[in-house]
């Protein structure tokens, strides 16, 4: 049975590592080509490689997402490679997690490049493909943090909101172009990432406890939870699904 991404070429940007990488396997498997686009110095080319050993197609093209000549030109290889892109997964991105009365305006432009003007840049690379192609899929990783705000990081809060209405905006400019822009927003997860969030936020004497977590979303969120809820936004699964913001978080926001 043809996977639920079945012919489309899927560019990943942070595909090498945690969620990211959770949706590589996970969109290889559901029937895309994959590129995944993440840091020279990450593990993205072994990642291409051991896909490609099983059997998918996949391309590595090394790049600073929030560096807009590194990322025309990632774009360029993976689609040169691979195809006209169809399916954009906007994942790359960090943290930085601070009292705000101590954080710089260098952390601030640094984290609004990863976060934001990465998102920006994939984004209007990858579109015109789209449009050739008559129409595609874009996903953004938002977070909880979009709407529920944790102390310590004001600045990635902020990122995060924007995310939130950067996905809404695009959503609604393109959408009798037959492109729908979706966003996802976990929880707290179980990656690297995630659990250097909680050794810092618990430095600062944020509650973060496992106790704590349990009581908000039960337990941490698996990478492959966030992927399979990136592949049904990305799939035509979610034929009518547009603008909208999916929370991977087992009720944070809701309680």
């Amino acid at each position: 049975m043809a996977g639920r991404l079945h012919g489309k070429i899927a560019l990943i940007s942070g595909g090498a590592g945690g969620c990211g990488l959770a949706a590589s396997e996970l969109f290889a498997r559901e029937g895309a080509a994959v590129g995944i686009v993440d840091l020279p110095q990450s593990q993205g080319e072994a990642v291409a490689a051991r896909l490609r050993s099983e059997g998918f197609r996949a391309a590595f093209a090394p790049a600073d997402a929030s560096d807009e000549r590194q990322v025309t030109q990632a774009v360029e290889r993976v689609s040169g490679e691979l195809g006209p892109i169809t399916v954009l997964f906007n994942h790359a991105g960090t943290i930085v997690i601070r009292p705000f009365l101590e954080t710089t305006a260098e952390e601030w432009d640094r984290l609004m490049a990863v976060n934001v003007r990465s998102m920006f840049l994939m984004t209007r690379a990858v579109l015109p493909q789209m449009i050739d192609a008559g129409g595609g899929s874009i996903v953004c990783t938002s977070s909880i943090s979009a709407v529920a705000a944790t102390p310590m990081e004001v600045l990635y809060n902020t990122t995060k909101g924007a995310c939130h209405m950067f996905a809404r905006s695009v959503a609604v400019e393109f959408r009798d172009r037959n492109i729908r822009c979706n966003a996802v927003c976990p929880g707290f997860i179980q990656t690297a990432h995630g659990q250097r969030e909680v050794e810092e936020l618990t430095r600062y004497g944020v509650d973060v406890s496992d106790a704590a977590i349990a009581a908000q979303q039960g337990r941490m969120c698996r990478p492959d939870e966030v992927a399979k809820a990136a592949l049904y936004l990305a799939s035509e699964d979610a034929s009518f699904v547009s603008g909208a913001h999916l929370f991977v978080d087992n009720c944070f926001t809701a309680m």
